[in-house]
């Protein structure tokens, strides 16, 4: 009776290990199927803050140019919006900035800005400042939590180049990889 049943056990679990093995698993979390729009930023802000390198708000542009010609996402108007957030960073291994400005900027900086190095009570300002990195293109992929603040990271890849367009191969990765994994129904024919 106790071969019998430990035969029988054997041949039912046989069967649901051998599936269990051939099931591929996803290389992309389930939120790249759910989500519909996107926001894209640098690691320094959005296009439109001051202080943003040329080369990172050339990366925006080009992420975006992208994300247009998958047609999945939809890029929002503003970040709280968005599902996704993707991240960019031009690879440099280091750069510097220096700069002078004359006007009336506020003393005390409002919700989500800073004030510049130097800012004076007069309208007058030096903004002075480096950075250093990794050499190769960054892009991070993350979703909003429930807050509107940045949550996990979905997806991260390092290429050099990879942000340049026209192909922005980074995109062109997770593109390949989110298709794979949650293929787009094609819309029903009339």
């Amino acid at each position: 009776m106790r071969f019998t049943s430990r035969v029988v056990l054997v041949l039912l679990l046989v069967p649901a290990l051998l599936s269990a093995q051939t099931k591929k698993g996803h290389t992309v979390p389930a939120a790249f199927s759910n989500a519909r729009y996107a926001w894209v930023e640098s690691m320094d802000g959005d296009i439109y803050r001051p202080g943003v390198l040329p080369e990172d708000r050339q990366a925006i542009s080009d992420v975006e140019g992208a994300l247009r010609d998958w047609n999945r996402y939809a890029l929002t108007a503003n970040r709280s919006e968005a599902e996704l957030v993707f991240i960019i960073r031009k690879g440099r291994l280091a750069s510097g900035k220096v700069g002078v400005g004359l006007g009336n900027p506020p003393l005390t900086p409002g919700p989500g800005q800073r004030a510049p190095i130097g800012t004076t009570g007069s309208g007058e300002g030096a903004d002075i400042g480096a950075e250093g990195g990794p050499p190769h293109d960054l892009l991070e992929v993350r979703a909003l939590n429930s807050y509107g603040t940045l949550g996990i990271v979905l997806w991260e890849r390092s290429l050099s180049d990879g942000l340049d367009a026209p192909q922005v191969a980074l995109i062109a990765q997770l593109r390949k990889a989110v298709e794979k994994d949650y293929p787009q129904n094609p819309p029903a024919k009339p």
